[in-house]
């Protein structure tokens, strides 16, 4: 059999072939799932096992679907019939911590809220901050450039990677960036490696860039408003205020339904969350306050954090909710700030015309936009398929792009080349052939 090398060069606990588990690798929280289970999984203890599976897979010719906490959102971590999954889920180590340099290294199947519980005793924080936290990993905030509530201040992953420890395909063994604040020597192979979904090589190390703790408490702003529209509106209006708050979310009329009945708590409308931080959070977060009422908003302000994170949760359990009431396919598309109430107007519209269900929610601060189709049974129908497509023209008419932090995966390949171009995927095409040339990391995702 073809795994006796495999399983000669690897501890017997790492090498997994139990069905259940396979089964388990067939699927993400996409959604979508194999036809059939991969070969086996290397469930990898250190970086040496992620290389032997790599020798192994490229000598042999196998596929290698790289996988973590398998939460995401778009198909990239799905493996299929005569695929090896190789797992960095147990590679969940801090390996140390600088406070004078205001870095740290890790481990890539850490998870954000996990890593940030351990800095939080060295009084500091890594800014990425995905609404799955709980369950997300660093190593996949960085397959696919995760943003999350924070990106409004904070920015995305990119902002926050130093340097990158990276397995590639015939199971050599790379070392990305720079420990130190600036480097430009040569060309940025770390940010190349933020956002590839596993694609050019397995991450199996990382140095990721930290700040201090906020000083100056932080103070949270609660609005129910009557439309997406209204709400919008105000958000424009905190940015073209020039206020840059650490959090802005908008949350769609019919999540927030949804979330009432998961809930049990009253609410109806939609939903604006905003939270400051830092010296000047109270005054700031009070003209925020102003501007929403000012725009129909039904305002809240606190700073008491067991009332801040009722509010907050309005946010973050929004998914849990959609997922309560049949299968959910999330979709993650960016438009200029300017745009959003356009492009919520644009969802209800396209969910109207194909007779679909969906529940828009949005990265406020950024323009990021999460329309979640929820429906009954296992596979998205071709009305909910072609409603996807109304959505992504949208998006891309509009200035914006298909996706801003959940990656392309299996679920928007079919779209790529009406933003990216003919000329422009062939290049990127181009770059993957160098870093893997027979083709065996991740293949059918992404590009």
């Amino acid at each position: 059999m073809r795994l006796d090398a495999l399983r000669a060069a690897l501890p017997a606990h790492v090498l997994v072939t139990d069905p259940d588990a396979l089964d388990v690798a067939r699927a993400d929280k996409s959604g979508h799932r194999a036809a059939a289970p991969p070969i086996a999984i290397v469930a990898a203890e250190d970086a040496s096992h992620v290389q032997i599976a790599l020798r192994w897979a490229s000598e042999h010719g196998v596929p290698v679907v790289p996988r973590a906490a398998g939460t995401g959102l778009a198909g990239g971590s799905i493996a299929g019939e005569g695929e090896l999954v190789v797992s960095v889920d147990r590679m969940r180590r801090l390996l140390d911590v600088s406070i004078v340099d205001q870095s740290c290294r890790v481990e890539p199947g850490i998870r954000n809220a996990e890593l940030n519980d351990l800095l939080a005793t060295h009084g500091l924080w890594w800014p990425p901050d995905p609404a799955s936290r709980a369950i997300s990993s660093v190593g996949g905030n960085i397959a696919t450039n995760a943003g999350g509530l924070l990106c409004a201040k904070y920015g995305v992953t990119r902002e926050w990677v130093l340097a990158l420890d990276v397995v590639l395909a015939d199971g050599s063994r790379i070392s990305t960036g720079h420990r130190t604040v600036k480097g430009v020597t040569g060309l940025d192979l770390t940010a190349l490696m933020i956002g590839s979904e596993g694609t050019l090589g397995i991450v199996v190390g990382a140095t990721l860039k930290l700040r201090p703790l906020p000083d100056g408490g932080v103070w949270t702003v609660g609005a129910f408003f009557d439309d997406e529209a209204a709400a919008a509106a105000a958000c424009t209006a905190v940015t073209a205020a020039r206020i840059r708050p650490a959090i802005m979310e908008l949350v769609g009329r019919d999540a927030v339904s949804m979330l009432a009945a998961y809930t049990g708590q009253p609410m109806a409308g939609a939903f604006v969350l905003v939270q400051t931080d830092e010296l000047g959070a109270a005054a700031t977060s009070e003209v925020v306050a102003e501007i929403l009422a000012a725009y129909g908003g039904r305002v809240e302000r606190t700073d008491d954090a067991a009332r801040s994170d009722v509010l907050v949760q309005v946010r973050r359990q929004v998914h849990f909710a959609l997922e309560s009431f049949g299968t959910v396919l999330v979709e993650d598309v960016s438009v200029p700030r300017s745009r959003m109430a356009d492009m919520f107007r644009a969802c209800d519209e396209a969910a109207a015309r194909h007779g679909v269900r969906l529940a828009t929610t949005a990265h406020a601060g950024d323009g990021n936009l999460h329309p979640t189709f929820v429906f009954d049974g296992t596979e998205p129908t071709e009305a909910i398929w072609a409603c996807a497509n109304d959505v992504f023209e949208a998006a891309i008419a509009m200035g914006g792009t298909l996706t801003g932090e959940h990656g392309v995966g299996i679920l928007k390949r079919r779209w790529l080349v009406d933003e990216l171009g003919e000329r422009q995927l062939a290049l990127q095409r181009a770059v993957k052939a160098a870093f893997d040339p027979a083709g065996i990391l991740n293949p059918g995702k992404a590009i």
